[in-house]
This record gives structure tokens, sequence and C-alpha cells, in this order.
């Protein structure tokens, strides 16, 4: 009888540096840029964290939507107002080096379809800012949205994906990079009622966008960055996406991970469904889109009245929700992606995503034990799943021993 060594293999932990937007004040960090990254590194250093998700966006001066009506605020931790060169990759890197954490990949989410050729040509080239930015730094992957051309059908945006998005994927070809496309929706980024206005939603959309990819050529560089609080919004639960990527031969997809959560409000989905509150949200004044960017962030409530985001660790423990995929079961999520993704688990990264609305604290010294609390609960939670995943399909298995149980099943309720 052969035996096999107990050795479970565990991902590595990071967190968006969007948690906190304001760790290095604004009036600093805009003379002097790089100060927010070193000052960044130095913070996940105390989170003990392995790396950090270095978040890229539009300068506010520059950016085409207003901070009031966003709802989850954007950080330009990785500012890009000017080229990143040489000397600033250097400066970054000694303080990857003295504080020991890594950069996972940058994040830079915007509609990179947008309708007007103006705005979508700005976008494209700070996203081209950002690809030169990840290859001066040895990053090799940019974390986004594809998004929507609110003025097409779904099925005409897949003609304009071919059109606008497969060039930055052979750009990002050219540079070596993978662009892993984050699958929420973003219901609330426009007064319109398009509930999908980032067309890489799904698992059927990823398999219809990857084969556009495939005949271009760049079938390689899109690949996904997986969240379940999206999905839990949509109704979906993890175990079920994994296998049906799993069943349809799409599994390769997914490529690293969003560790954040949605809790579901049973009220609000009685009200509204799981559209969302589709009139009387306040974004319209007088029959017409309200001008007033306050205004405009009521078009969230399409998702704000049936759940909530949530960081880890910080909802409840509730067997029932995991069942009927109202909150994320994450234990089993961490083991889904073991049974079911050819990941290569040592190299994979779990990024703590932090938009839980009422501990959006912008103080370090407050927002630090709870960010330290959540980093812990997910590092703690991947070791479980992997000492589990270990035992059953590798030791247990080597004896020809069985696994106990059903355990959850993908696709049953």
């Amino acid at each position: 009888m052969s035996t096999r060594k107990f050795e479970p293999k565990f991902m590595r932990i990071g967190v968006l540096t969007a948690a906190l937007q304001e760790l290095t004040p604004r009036d600093v960090r805009d003379k002097d840029p790089d100060r927010a990254i070193e000052e960044w590194l130095d913070f996940a250093r105390e989170l003990q964290v392995d790396c950090i998700q270095l978040s890229a966006a539009l300068h506010p001066s520059q950016a085409d939507v207003p901070p009031e009506a966003m709802l989850d605020p954007v950080a330009n931790t990785l500012d890009l107002r000017k080229p990143f060169d040489r000397p600033r990759a250097r400066r970054v890197e000694s303080a990857m080096k003295n504080t020991g954490v890594e950069l996972s990949d940058i994040a830079y989410f915007d509609n990179m379809l947008h309708h007007d050729p103006a705005l979508r040509k700005k976008k494209h080239d700070f996203m081209m800012r950002t690809f030169e930015a990840a290859s001066l730094l040895g990053v090799n992957a940019i974390c986004g949205f594809v998004g929507r051309n609110q003025e097409h059908s779904m099925d005409q945006n897949l003609i304009d994906f071919e059109e606008h998005f497969i060039p930055l994927l052979k750009a990002a070809k050219e540079r070596g990079l993978t662009f892993r496309v984050e699958q929420c929706p973003m219901p609330g980024w426009t007064t319109g009622d398009n509930f999908h206005n980032n067309i890489g939603y799904t698992p059927g959309t990823w398999i219809a966008l990857h084969r556009i990819c495939e005949k271009h050529g760049v079938g390689d560089q899109f690949r996904i960055h997986y969240d379940p609080s999206h999905a839990i919004l949509m109704g979906q639960d993890t175990r079920s996406i994994f296998q049906y990527l799993k069943d349809e031969g799409y599994g390769f997809l997914i490529g690293g991970f969003h560790v954040k959560g949605q809790v579901i409000d049973a009220k609000g989905v009685a009200a509204w469904g799981y559209g969302g509150q589709t009139l009387n949200r306040g974004d319209w004044i007088g029959g017409k889109p309200s001008e007033k960017p306050a205004d405009q962030l009521n078009a969230w409530k399409k998702q704000l009245v049936l759940c909530e985001h949530e960081l880890p660790g910080t909802a409840r423990h509730d067997p029932l929700a995991y069942l009927q995929n109202r909150t994320v079961d994450w234990l089993d999520h961490q083991l889904a992606a073991r049974e079911l993704l050819p990941l290569d688990v040592a190299k994979t990264h779990l990024i703590v995503e932090h938009e839980y609305p009422r501990a959006r604290i912008q103080d370090r010294e407050r927002l630090k034990p709870v960010l330290q609390g959540s980093i812990a609960f997910t590092r703690r939670i991947d070791e479980a799943a992997a000492c589990m995943y270990a035992l059953q399909h590798e030791v247990l298995a080597a004896q020809d021993i069985p696994i106990q149980g059903i355990g959850r099943q993908a696709y049953r309720s």
C-alpha cells in the first residue's frame, strides 16, 4: 500500500490598497505620488500580508465620474498622472525589499467599452500606462473590468469587445501581461435600467469573450479574477460556478481571487427581487437623470436594497444562508477552488477587498485591527481548506481510504 506525505499548500494572502484610500493624505501624495505606495507597503507589513494588490485610478482631477456618485471610493495609490518610469520603479522595489511585501498585480477598474470615443480613449491611455507600470515592476497581471457600451445591446457589446478590448489584450501580450476581469456586474454604474454594466459578469459571458480572444491569438491574456460577492448578488454559488467551468472545459480561466462577501437582505429581495430597485430611487429627477452626483449615487439601489458587502469574517456564521446562496461559504469556497480548478495553489493570490460600508474607516489606527482580523480569518480559512484537501484527496486517496459524507454539491440548493 502506497502512502503520501501530508503537505497542504496555502495561497498567498493580500489586500487591495483601496481598503484605505486616505492612508497618505491627498496633499502629501499629490506632491510625492510614490510615497503612497511606500506607506501602503509599510502598512501591509503591519497587517502581516504576503502582498498588496496596487490600486490605480484616474486622479480625481481627471476622472469623469465624480466621487459623490461612487458607491466605493476609488484609490489611486498608484498615481499615473505622469508615466511610471525606471527611477519610480526602483523606489517602489526598494520599499518592497525593505518591507518584505510583494505586489500581486495592479488593479484599475473602469469602463473599457465606454460609448463616448473621447472618454474611451482616455481610459485606454490610462490602461496603457498601467501596463507600462506593471512591466517595470515585474508584475505579470492587471485586474479590471471589461465594461459596457451603454448604447448597445449585450450582443452588440461582443462586437465592441472585439473592436476595442482585443487591442488592449494584444498590448498586454506584447508586455507579457495577463488581464484578469473581475466579474462585478456594476448595476449602479449608470442611472439607466441596465443591471449588467460590465459584460464579463458570469461564466457564460467569460466563455463567449474568451472564444473571441482565441480567434485573435490572445486567449492566454484573458483570465478572471473571481469575486464570490458578485456571485451571491446574482443568486449563484461558488461551487456551482467552478463546476460549470470545469464541465465546459474552462476551469483554467480563474487566475486569482478577491476575498469579499455579500450578505443578502431577505426583506429587500422580497420587495424588489434580485434586480434591485427599479424606480423611485432618487437618481432621476423630473423624469430625467439628475445632474447632481449625490443624486446619481442612488442608482446603486439596484444593489443596495437587497444586499451589503461583507469584509471576510465580519458577518455572522450562518449555515442556512450558505445553503441558500445568501452569503459566502468561505470554507467551501476554498475547498471548491482546490477540488475543481487547475490552480497552482502556492502561486495563487487571495486578495482581501474591503467594501463593508459601516467599516470604511479612513483612519489607519482604527482600521488596522479590523483589517488584521479579516486577514487572519482569511488566512485560517485557507489553511483549513488546504489541510482538508491534502488529507482527503492526497493522504487518504493514496491509501484507498474513502472520504466520509457527501459535502456541498454543485447545482443543489
